[in-house]
């Protein structure tokens, strides 16, 4: 049997770390040091998504948990993202506890923010899939004047990417046929009532 002190430790937040801060502690297994336990794997991995102007202005928002429950809160957060990234060339920042990956495109700049604990390789997967979609979407023009004129689009390429968080697909391309396939059920729709009318 390993000793006490060879057990893996937890990170802050999960664990007893958690219980001790309020949080609530995952029971430990049979002949296991209490809160030595790894945090529970979640399908919720994407915490938000939103795309800001090179001014750092909110265009497209979305926000999947309570960790910034107020629109004060989430422009702050956004501002705060903004000054930290918009001068650096990486694509991956850690603030405020949280993995952020982001990527540029002459006034765009698109963020998706995970936990801490999050893989930012799959973080990455849903941010260069959205940037791809949007990208095709907006018929290679990634630019705020025509993200602006078509976020119906971009709304519809977020949700068919997350959905309350779940990362629902990273492949651009059955992201598109998705889109185009809600596009063309709503032109029908469309049809149909006008025709009753």
């Amino acid at each position: 049997m390993q000793r006490p002190e060879a057990w893996p430790r937890p990170h802050p937040g999960e664990g007893a770390a958690a219980a001790q801060a309020g949080g609530p502690a995952l029971p430990a297994r049979a002949g296991e040091p209490a809160g030595s336990r790894l945090q529970e794997p979640s399908l919720y991995t994407i915490k938000a998504v939103f795309i800001l102007d090179n001014d750092g202005h909110r265009l497209l928002a979305k926000y999947y948990d309570d960790t910034f429950p107020s629109m004060k809160e989430q422009m702050a957060f956004e501002k705060n993202v903004f000054n930290k990234t918009s001068r650096t060339d990486s694509e991956i920042a850690f603030f405020g506890g949280m993995t952020i990956v982001y990527k540029s495109s002459i006034d765009l700049f698109l963020y998706v923010v995970g936990s801490c604990h999050e893989n930012e390789l799959m973080l990455m997967c849903v941010l260069t899939c959205l940037f791809e979609s949007l990208n095709h979407v907006l018929r290679k023009n990634m630019e705020k004047r025509w993200l602006l004129e078509n976020m119906d689009g971009a709304f519809l390429v977020l949700d068919e990417i997350v959905d309350g968080g779940v990362i629902l697909e990273s492949d651009p391309q059955q992201v598109i046929q998705k889109v185009n396939f809600r596009v063309l059920q709503s032109a029908k729709e469309q049809i149909k009532w006008s025709l009753l009318k």
